[in-house]
């Protein structure tokens, strides 16, 4: 074996907290290498950044409801067994401090977008296969095949879709589902996705699986995927996050 291979284990699933480790071996032979995105909520400060430079990047609907990736803020108050979860027009603007510091016992800001799983059930309920996922593990939509029917924004267990409005700015879009592509136009091309470029702390963090970077943040790091129970094998691996981010 003359070059690393690369595969994500997890199997020990326990409280919504997966354990990642690498593995060299043979396994990884004669697929595709695929992406990775990593967010560290340690590192996130709710600033929208993020969400603007998506919204301008992908052409997204400005008005509000409309996010191919959002930031939500999760807030643990003493004294209070519920947590608070706010997401003021999806984080586009930042986030107003509604909370004095005394009573506050932990939050932090968790960035949002699709996962791009390996099992994804959007692809599976599309009636006319325009999602699809690609060789290198992104999660698609053919816009020119897409009919509108709303199943893979009912199917998506995060809710990361949505039916591009009638009006939106990009015409051919228009009553078709949309979502986050990891900037699809742009990762084919070497770059980083919009919303990584715009993010002022590193919170967010992109590259192939095979990124020597992003292998170290994990194998540093204990990390989790949103709603592991659904079994959709989430590519997006969240860092600092409690079971309770859903």
């Amino acid at each position: 074996m003359n070059r690393r291979k690369f595969l994500i284990a997890s199997s020990a699933i326990a409280s919504g907290i997966i354990g990642f480790r690498l593995a060299r071996g043979e396994e990884a032979e004669g697929r595709a290498t695929g992406y990775i995105f990593v967010v560290d909520v340690r590192k996130c400060i709710g600033c929208g950044r993020c969400v603007r430079a998506c919204k301008i990047e992908n052409e997204v609907p400005l008005k509000p409801y409309y996010f191919r990736t959002w930031v939500e803020r999760y807030v643990w108050l003493k004294g209070e067994k519920d947590l608070k979860v706010d997401s003021p027009n999806g984080g586009f603007d930042g986030f107003p401090n509604i909370y004095s510091e005394d009573e506050v016992a932990k939050s932090y800001f968790v960035p949002k977008l699709c996962n791009h799983c390996e099992d994804p059930p959007c692809v599976q309920v599309c009636p006319v296969g325009a999602t699809y996922r690609t060789p290198d593990g992104v999660v698609l939509v053919d816009e020119k095949y897409c009919i509108g029917c709303r199943y893979c924004i009912q199917a998506c267990p995060y809710g990361a879709r949505y039916l591009y409005p009638r009006d939106g700015p990009r015409e051919s879009r228009r009553n078709t589902a949309d979502k986050c592509t990891w900037c699809y136009h742009r990762i084919t091309k070497g770059y980083k996705p919009a919303c990584v470029m715009a993010c002022p702390t590193g919170a967010r963090m992109f590259g192939r699986e095979d990124d020597e970077r992003i292998l170290r943040v994990l194998e540093e790091n204990s990390v989790s995927v949103l709603k592991p129970e659904q079994g959709t094998k989430p590519r997006v691996f969240y860092i600092g996050i409690d079971s309770e981010v859903r």
